[in-house]
Parts: C-alpha cells; sequence; structure tokens
C-alpha cells in the first residue's frame, strides 16, 4: 500500500504561464527521465517540482482553488512534461484526466476529494474488480491493473462491474468508484520495455466500502449525464470524457516526438556516420531527407491535433450536440497523431546509430515509449481508423466509447 504523505507545496493561484511554469522544469525533468525508468516511477523531485507548478490543477473546479484551464492550455503544458519524459508526461495527462472526472461525482464526493486543489487522482478504465450492492454503497474486490502514477497519488478511480443476482440479459451495470489510495494495496509489478517509468502498477481492492456518493455510473456519463449538481451546467464540464482523453493523450506522443527530434538535430553534429566519410552527420544528405520527414510527420500531428482541440472547445462554447461522425474522426485523429509520432520516432531512432542504443541517450527511450502508447487500447491506430471507417461507410461504430 503507497500513497503520498508529505505536504503539499503551495502552486500559482492561476494557470496564466502555467505552460512557461511547465517548461522551464525541463531541465530537471529531463535529468531525472532514466532515474524514473529504472526506479519505475517518476521521481519525487519531479512529482514535487511539477506539482508545484500547478499541473494538477488544470481540471479541478475553481472552487477549490482550481484552473479549469482551457483544453489547448492542458494539451501544450502536458507535451511540454512528455517532450522531458515521456513517463512523467503519461503519468500527468492521466492524472488530469482523472481529476476532471472526479469533478463529475456528486458534490459530497468532491468535497472529500478536493481537500487541495493539488490533489492527485488516477484511476483505471478496465473493469477488471467487481462490486456488489450493500446498503448505501458497495463492496468492491478485485486487481486493476495500469493505474499509473498509483504510488503518488491521494485517491483511485477504480472501475467495476457490478455483480448482481439477477440473471439479466446485456452487459453488467460499470461504475467509477473514488477509493483514498491509502484502502488499495499496490502490486509492485510494473515491469515493462515502454512507458517504463509511469509507475503503472496494479492496485488490489479487498473488501472496500465505497458509499453511494462516491460512485460514477460509465453508461450515463458516456450520454452526457452526470450527478454533480454544482458542475452540471457549468460549459467546461460538459466536454464529454471519452472526447477529451483523446485530446489528453495526444501530447503524450507529441512531446515524446518533438523531445526525440530535438535530441537528434543536436547529436548529429557530434557524431559522424561510421564506415563513411562523414565526419559529421549533419553533413550527409540522408540526414537532411531524415530530419525534414521527421519534422514534417510531427508537424502533421500537431495540425491534427489542433483542429481536435478546436472543435471541442467550440462545442463546449456553444453548446452544439457533436454528430456521431465527429467523435469517431477524433478518436482516428487521436490514433492518427500517435500513429505520425511514432513514424517520425522510429525513422529517428533508426538514423540514430548503434550508439543511441545506451541507456543514457533519450531517443532509444522515446522509441520504447511511443511503441507501448500506440499499443493504448484507445488511441491504436488501426483501431481507430477501423472505427470511423465503419461510420464513414454508414454502419454502426462497433462501440460506446464515442
Amino acid at each position: 500500500m503507497a500513497v503520498s504523505s508529505a505536504p503539499r507545496p503551495t502552486a500559482p493561484r492561476s494557470d496564466a504561464e502555467l505552460v512557461e511554469r511547465i517548461r522551464a522544469l525541463q531541465p530537471l525533468i529531463r535529468e531525472h527521465a532514466l532515474r524514473t525508468e529504472q526506479q519505475r516511477r517518476v521521481t519525487s523531485e519531479v512529482v514535487t517540482a511539477l506539482t508545484e507548478a500547478g499541473i494538477h490543477r488544470m481540471n479541478v473546479p475553481k472552487r477549490y482553488g482550481g484552473y479549469q484551464s482551457s483544453l489547448r492550455t492542458q494539451v501544450d503544458a502536458l507535451a511540454e512534461v512528455s517532450s522531458a519524459c515521456g513517463s512523467a508526461g503519461f503519468m500527468a495527462l492521466i492524472q488530469a484526466g482523472c481529476s476532471y472526472i472526479a469533478a463529475l461525482l456528486p458534490d459530497e464526493a468532491q468535497d472529500e476529494i478536493f481537500t487541495s486543489p493539488d490533489v492527485r487522482v488516477g484511476g483505471t478504465l478496465i473493469p477488471d474488480a467487481t462490486a456488489v450492492a450493500r446498503d448505501g454503497g458497495y463492496i468492491v474486490n478485485g486487481t486493476s491493473g495500469f493505474a499509473t502514477g498509483c504510488q503518488d497519488a491521494d485517491w483511485h478511480l477504480l472501475t467495476v462491474r457490478v455483480e448482481s443476482g439477477d440473471q439479466r440479459d446485456g452487459p453488467p451495470e460499470v461504475l467509477w468508484t473514488a477509493v483514498p489510495l491509502a484502502e488499495l494495496d499496490v502490486l509492485d509489478d510494473w515491469h515493462v520495455s515502454g512507458l517504463a517509468g509511469s509507475g503503472s502498477n496494479s492496485v488490489v481492492a479487498r473488501d472496500v466500502f465505497v458509499p453511494a456518493h462516491r460512485v460514477l455510473p460509465v453508461g450515463p456519463l458516456l450520454g452526457g449525464a452526470f450527478p454533480s449538481k454544482t458542475n452540471a451546467e457549468d460549459p467546461f464540464y460538459r466536454m464529454p470524457v471519452l472526447m477529451l482523453f483523446c485530446a489528453w493523450i495526444t501530447p503524450g506522443a507529441l512531446g515524446v516526438a518533438r523531445g526525440a527530434l530535438a535530441e537528434f538535430t543536436e547529436r548529429i553534429h557530434r557524431r559522424g556516420i561510421t564506415y563513411t566519410f562523414y565526419e559529421r552527420q549533419s553533413e550527409a544528405a540522408v540526414t537532411h531527407l531524415q530530419a525534414a520527414e521527421a519534422a514534417m510527420k510531427i508537424s502533421c500531428a500537431e495540425l491534427l491535433t489542433g483542429d481536435m482541440v478546436a472543435l471541442i472547445e467550440a462545442r463546449a462554447d456553444g453548446g452544439d450536440p457533436y454528430a456521431l461522425e465527429e467523435r469517431a474522426r477524433i478518436r482516428a485523429q487521436s490514433g492518427y497523431v500517435t500513429r505520425l509520432c511514432k513514424e517520425a520516432v522510429d525513422l529517428i531512432g533508426s538514423a540514430s546509430g548503434a550508439s543511441s542504443l545506451h541507456r543514457e541517450v533519450p531517443i532509444q527511450r522515446a522509441v520504447r515509449d511511443l511503441h507501448a502508447l500506440s499499443l493504448h487500447s484507445f488511441v491504436n491506430p488501426a483501431t481507430n481508423l477501423e472505427l470511423y471507417g465503419r461510420v464513414l461507410s454508414g454502419l454502426d461504430a462497433g462501440t460506446p466509447f464515442l
């Protein structure tokens, strides 16, 4: 069992210049990236620095001292983290998203969770755990994997499926249950090749009681209904959660790709190409082609991200409903951004020579991190393109997760 217990630093009171504050932390985050990977969790120094900068306040309601930062600001800030360390960026984006979900819970639950605007909320999205109804709530049991950043979280949104004695047709009800991390066990089982420092261990619930006011039904939420009365009419919290997760994941890919390109264009001036007459890689025509193609792929990914963010913000401002094709396109865009960034980093990795295989060289870590991110079920490029193609072909999307 693990949870942060140190006093929380006081972050700035506004999200003004949040992106610049995060960018200023890049040397620190980059310096700790190797140790983050080696210890399989983000270092405490980086966790504290990001907290002090206000990264966890982006989706916390203003009445609790949060920022309710614009989606554009969130994407830019998260990309700055990922540019320095993919694992730190992934942890930040998951906790940003889970804080948003926590703000959709009943107001009584929010009062319990947001005792500090710097609270760190994690979560898991696959309903591997189970819940059984009891008077006033649910008894929750089970193991849930991929609990990113759980060792540095205060609360966890555990996704559960409700077990019932009724023999009903159809899938079981799925809930998000808000549980203090102190009530869960954390397994030390995050031994992976990519995003290795994100601390995405499994968490275990053993007969944990979750009161009814700390429960968020997933089905109604996908339809736009949630129990918070205070946030119900706030356009900021009317943005669809699934569309937001598409937007939150893209800076994870963009940041890693940008960081890899910056490292590549710096290294080519310090190394030659073995078994050729090039004493500097920067002098070779093939290097020019490789750098330009990688940069263009990243630029295309940035444009797709900008289009996605603009649509989500426009719908939030105007209150207009999404067309099914728009929702499917946003998911496809998130997958395609990930693919473009992976292609760019694969190209950079292939062009970086055997010396880039050393653990202290960030490029090899970027290759592994982008591969891991592209395997995430929600942004898997092939899956999302098929989903969009089904809608374009006049078929059902084949999933409720739009």
